[in-house]
């Protein structure tokens, strides 16, 4: 009988979430598979609801066939030999985790990351994005009313907005969030922050989060392009919504004409654009995604040159939550309770809170565990149809050989000691973190 371990989660106090939820284990259950489940105080799932469906409620993993849970598992837990998936975070060589991933590479256990389980078209199929989205939304526009009130001692309806993990769920935020808009379309926004102008930077899973619970509110969507033009034109009950795409953000060092395709192949030879766009924006939404060879498109220098001369910019979302990534002032992530500081761009030093010189920033980097049952149940759906294989699999054969789907087969970073042929670049970071290590 295959075994299906589910890990607890230890990221923090907040990953409440589980990649299977009750109902899909007893599915698999019914298949004639065991499923063993780590206990757990936290999980948005409690453990008698897993006994219920027939599942093992025990802290060893070592029988298990497959091992699966959402973030990363702390190193010593890698079971040698054994397939894992989960949320890796090394696929950018992530400094933090690179110790994770030589684990795998010493005890030959195999690492599937979720962010690479594509479609033919390199879409993602295993995500919590929208979720992070929905989340990073309220989030922001809550640290919007706060960030307003706290440090310019300005009103506004957006006081009335709750951190996400305070609403019952997606739809009461929602039913809230219309109210606020409602208020919004009555009496208008002040003066001082109209027009009000919030950037989205992306248009994928994430990008639909914000924009569902943007839908509560009085938007009018506008093109990136015609921001000027909106400067003398607009009305103060309305927020102003603009989706940047690439070819809003990059251009050719070389001058040649923008390809959209030729940007996702050869991104390093591109610089940013955003630069010109700043100045109009209130909001700044970051929901791309991004790797080092792209270019940073909310520079330091750029946001000092802005600071304290009638500062428009309020608050970044960085969704992405790329540590001095695409967005240099998210210096540290945040967690819900405390999900905003203050970047100052001219001095590089940041401050819990929303008092002080510079940019509030909110930088959860779990936001979807702030809707921890919903997130779960739409995850654990998408990733049902892919157990049965990856339980019956033999993983003795090379994953290209095997009988696993395509889609699996791309999220296949290590096997049998080495990297994946297209993660190969990871030994680059596997060996400066190697080097930092003997250097101290």
């Amino acid at each position: 009988m295959k075994a299906l371990g589910i890990v607890k989660e230890t990221k923090n106090k907040w990953e409440r979430r589980v990649p299977l939820n009750p109902e899909s284990v007893k599915k698999l259950i019914d298949k004639g598979f065991e499923v063993i489940i780590q206990p757990s105080e936290i999980r948005i799932y409690k453990d008698e609801e897993y006994r219920r469906v027939g599942a093992k409620i025990s802290n060893d993993l070592s029988s298990c066939n497959l091992i699966i849970g959402v973030k990363e598992i702390p190193i010593d837990e890698v079971v040698p030999g054994v397939p894992h998936l989960f949320f890796s975070h090394v696929i950018k060589g992530q400094d933090y985790n690179m110790p994770l991933l030589q684990k795998f590479l010493n005890t030959n256990a195999i690492l599937f990351d979720y962010e690479k389980i594509v479609d033919s078209k390199n879409r993602r199929l295993v995500f919590f994005g929208i979720f992070a989205g929905i989340a990073g939304m309220i989030e922001t526009l809550w640290g919007v009313g706060q960030r307003l009130k706290q440090q310019y001692k300005i009103d506004t309806p957006f006081l009335k907005v709750k951190r996400a993990y305070e609403y019952e769920s997606v739809q009461d935020a929602i039913k809230q969030l219309k109210l606020v808009g409602k208020e919004i379309s009555k009496y208008g926004l002040p003066d001082e922050i109209t027009p009000f102008n919030i950037f989205v930077l992306g248009y994928g899973h994430v990008s639909a989060g914000c924009q569902r619970i943007l839908s509560a509110l009085p938007i009018v969507k506008i093109d990136p392009d015609n921001l000027k033009n909106l400067q003398n034109n607009y009305k103060g009950n309305k927020i102003y919504l603009s989706i940047f795409r690439e070819k809003h953000l990059v251009e050719r060092k070389n001058g040649e004409q923008f390809e959209l395709q030729h940007f996702f192949d050869y991104c390093s030879e591109y610089n940013s654009r955003f630069a010109e766009y700043l100045p109009y924006c209130s909001v700044y939404m970051n929901a791309i995604y991004w790797d080092p060879d792209c270019p940073v498109y909310l520079k330091k220098t750029e946001l000092a040159q802005i600071q304290g001369r009638d500062q428009k910019l309020l608050i970044i979302g960085d969704i992405s939550c790329d540590i001095k990534g695409s967005v240099q002032a998210t210096v540290k992530h945040t967690t819900p309770d405390d999900p905003v500081f203050i970047y100052d761009a001219k001095t590089g030093d940041d401050t819990n809170g929303f008092i002080g010189d510079g940019f509030a920033v909110c930088a959860v980097d779990n936001l979807p565990c702030e809707f921890s049952k919903e997130a779960s149940d739409n995850f654990s759906k998408i990733l049902m149809p892919f157990m049965e294989k990856m339980l019956l699999n033999d993983y003795s054969k090379p994953i290209k050989d095997s009988d696993l789907p395509d889609e699996i087969k791309s999220a296949s970073i290590a096997h049998q000691g080495k990297l994946e042929p297209d993660f190969e670049y990871l030994e680059e970071y596997l060996a400066t973190k190697a080097q930092k290590y003997r250097d101290k």
